[in-house]
């Protein structure tokens, strides 16, 4: 019995020691994370790499690891419900990056290893201090998901709340679409946390971005403008592309943003011309909005597994405008900049003739040299004229040359349009049929244009779909006259006599031109025979004259159209055809009446679609 009694304070003393043990652990909650879907931005319906919104992990609860205990591990991943695009920067280590207690720059300390242990403090706070890594690389598992493996993630217990960020994640935006609905297309994350220790994740599913079209081309505007073979265009730079401008511009691009900060620099970065891409500035503040095409991005971080490249872009925002079907003997400029004003019709007033990228003028872009589908790293392309307005020539190959603009400063605050301007230049030569005829045409689309939907350590970020359509541009057309002659005959004793000029041969510097005339005939014959079948000359030469008679014929290979009675349109192939008919009794012994044709291409209402330098009667 007095042993028993000796024992009993023992007793006491463990009971007291198991109540409070009992009492901790009903204060400590289980270990559990919530996870939430910072600002899901709105991302480019055409993008195959569009950078989606941040995932964060709030964590709370648990028992800390005792001091030097080794911190439990957990094997993060997540999916998307589209492909992950985000840079293998050094397969299969990408450019996705996880972090713990949103380090500051000088706190962010990289695993730059397989897994990287963590040795436990006792107090759950043990990231932020000393030469614990708190910043994580992910690894491509599968088309659409990431994996980050052995992450240490210590329960914060009764300290304060663990938090997770997931960033650098980019998705195939296009392979999703647009929503046919009221409700915008969704891109989804998902996530889950496995390994050693037990981590329920509290809304593992979240929308992390949502899908819209990137670019309205709202139009290529061109005026109604027609150019003709035989009028030169700009023909200075046809010949030398360092001369000025002579004519207007002969067609404007519109590329309009489908939303505010679809058009984005490549890093926060700006610098004071836009003729050089400035060396681009870190963007290592966890959660922090941009608005460019960089995402979170250290330049200070080690270059193992291409850590200090994660997150950079390879350029801005690029417009591309693809030229197609421009014919032979024309050279084509597009500005440098956008241009600076234009009238209700977008007719250019003035180019921005300068370089410097303040917003004062819009969007700021610059035209780049580019591979033909406008990827590579910033190169200006070289100004060759620039006395009226920064233009440039665009190399083409059989009809075909591409234009790429990078934008260099915009304001994610407005929903922007950039203008470019183009311009057509020749030298009319028609005797060798050039220019050629024909209608160019433009497809307008970001840039650079890919098919790599899946992620890639070499493919461009950003990099888009081609989802364009063709526009026409200005065309280029046969110089022709259309004349009508209201009234001929030869019949009842009248013959009529018609002669067209080619006053093509002047004082006033006109291209000399040459072409035939069709005859076309609308009536019918003596004793009711149908009219005669249409007919073409020969080449009527410039400052000369076709003759004839419906009852002989004439020069130039015209046959006779004996008996015909009505009215006839001559199609000649140069301008500035002139008209003269007479009718008269045959050998016009008692009676002769003479008109001037009309010249149907009137520059104020035209049925042929051409206009011509007057109503010509």
């Amino acid at each position: 019995m007095a042993d028993f009694r000796k024992l009993f304070p023992v007793f006491a003393v463990a009971a007291l020691i198991i109540s409070a043990s009992a009492v901790n652990a009903q204060s400590n909650p289980a270990f559990s994370c919530t996870s939430n879907a910072g600002v899901p931005p709105l991302v480019r319906a055409e993008g195959l790499a569009e950078l989606v919104g941040d995932l964060v992990l709030n964590c709370n609860g648990g028992v800390s690891t005792v001091a030097g205990g080794t911190v439990p591990q957990v094997n993060v991943q997540i999916f998307l419900n589209t492909n992950v695009t985000s840079r293998l920067v050094s397969d299969p280590f990408s450019e996705a990056l996880l972090m713990i207690d949103e380090p500051n720059a000088a706190q962010q300390n990289p695993c730059t290893i397989a897994v990287c242990p963590l040795v436990g403090t006792g107090t759950g706070v043990n990231y932020l201090n000393g030469p614990n890594q708190n910043v994580f690389q992910g690894r491509q598992s599968g088309p659409n998901t990431l994996v980050w493996l052995g992450v240490p993630i210590e329960a914060p217990g009764t300290t304060g709340t663990r938090i997770i960020r997931i960033t650098n994640v980019r998705a195939n935006a296009n392979q999703l679409g647009t929503s046919s609905t009221l409700i915008p297309t969704q891109i989804v994350m998902y996530v889950s946390a496995t390994g050693t220790t037990s981590v329920p994740i509290n809304n593992p599913q979240q929308t992390v971005a949502f899908i819209q079209p990137g670019m309205v081309v709202s139009r290529v505007n061109t005026s109604g403008k027609v150019l003709l073979q035989c009028v030169n265009e700009n023909r200075n730079l046809s010949t030398d592309s360092s001369r000025a401008l002579q004519n207007s511009a002969t067609s404007v691009l519109r590329f309009r943003e489908g939303f505010a900060s679809s058009f984005k620099r490549r890093n926060a970065s700006l610098g004071t011309s836009a003729d050089v891409s400035p060396t681009p500035s870190n963007q290592n503040s966890p959660g922090s909005i941009y608005n460019t095409e960089t995402g979170f991005y250290n330049s200070g971080f080690p270059s193992t597994n291409g850590l200090n490249a994660a997150g950079l872009a390879d350029h801005g925002t690029r417009l591309m405008a693809r030229f197609n079907n421009v014919p032979a003997g024309v050279s084509l400029y597009v500005s440098v900049d956008s241009v600076v004003t234009t009238d209700s019709n977008d007719n250019v007033i003035s180019f921005f003739n300068g370089n410097s990228i303040s917003l004062a003028n819009g969007p700021v872009v610059r035209l780049v040299s580019t591979d033909a589908n406008g990827a590579g790293s910033f190169s200006a392309a070289t100004i060759t004229s620039s006395s009226t307005g920064a233009i440039a020539p665009v190399s083409l190959s059989n009809g075909s040359g591409v234009a790429v603009w990078e934008v260099m400063n915009a304001d994610p605050l407005a929903q922007e349009t950039v203008k470019v301007a183009v311009i057509l230049a020749y030298a009319a030569n028609t005797s060798a049929s050039l220019p050629g005829l024909g209608t160019p045409t433009v497809n307008l689309n970001f840039a650079p244009i890919s098919t790599v939907s899946t992620a890639s350590s070499s493919a461009p970020l950003p990099r888009f779909a081609d989802t364009s359509t063709s526009n026409n541009l200005v065309p280029i057309n046969s110089c022709t006259t259309n004349i009508l002659f209201p009234f001929l005959t030869n019949q009842l004793g009248f013959d009529s006599g018609v002669a067209i000029s080619n006053t093509s041969t002047d004082p006033f510097g006109t291209s000399p031109q040459a072409g035939s005339c069709k005859l076309n005939y609308y009536g019918g014959t003596t004793g009711g025979g149908a009219a005669p079948a249409a007919q073409t000359s020969q080449v009527v030469a410039t400052g000369q004259q076709l003759l004839f008679t419906l009852s002989s014929g004439g020069n130039l290979g015209l046959a006779a159209t004996p008996g015909f009675q009505g009215y006839m349109i001559a199609q000649c192939g140069f301008q500035y055809a002139h008209g003269f008919a007479f009718i008269s009794d045959v050998g016009a012994q008692k009676i002769s009446e003479a008109y001037l044709a009309l010249t149907m291409d009137s520059p104020t209402s035209s049925r042929t679609g051409f206009t011509s330098e007057s109503l010509g009667h």
